[in-house]
């Protein structure tokens, strides 16, 4: 399996309006072409985050732990029609209740993101998708700060944890 790479994506400024189109091959290629994504963190009534394990076949970032859910924003998608079509093709979650933590921009040597962060509590199932993900599995506060830096979350992720919900934030 692998990404389609000539999936389009929308090209926007960094308030989020859209100037133009783009691949997903030419997004994740290095043209630095901002592009939206949203993230979902979720969490249980216990505290636990919900993280998922991208697949090796990933275009970036694979067989890393990363955010409960992420995706792209597609052509013609507004935020919270993304954020659901992700939550549920990715966990399969449907009955959730977001809530807006902001957005800022995330840029690799590879691409720039313009990134709509959300959390919500859920004690629901959760169903990784098995086309998707590798699996995933919740982590106490504790387990993701002691595993911060040693290279197996993405560091897309480790930099949002600590931004949203590092020791300082409450969960």
């Amino acid at each position: 399996m692998s990404d389609n790479q000539k999936e389009q994506f929308p090209v926007v400024d960094e308030q989020g309006h859209i100037l133009g189109a783009i691949s997903r091959g030419e997004a994740h290629g290095g043209s630095m072409a901002l592009h939206p994504v949203v993230h979902l963190h979720l969490f249980n009534s216990c505290g636990l985050l919900y993280l998922q394990k991208r697949p090796d076949w990933k275009d970036i970032q694979p067989g890393k732990w990363d955010t409960s859910t992420g995706g792209h924003i597609d052509l013609g998608e507004n935020v919270e029609q993304a954020l659901r079509r992700e939550v549920r093709e990715e966990l399969g979650v449907t009955d959730f209740q977001p809530v807006a933590l902001g957005h800022y921009v995330f840029e690799s040597q590879r691409e720039r993101e313009l990134v709509y962060v959300h959390k919500t509590v859920y004690d629901g199932a959760v169903r990784p998708s098995e086309e998707e993900l590798a699996g995933g599995r919740f982590w106490s506060q504790t387990e993701i700060e002691e595993n911060i830096g040693k290279g197996i979350f993405t560091p897309n992720f480790e930099s949002e944890y600590q931004r949203f919900f590092g020791c300082r934030h409450s969960l």
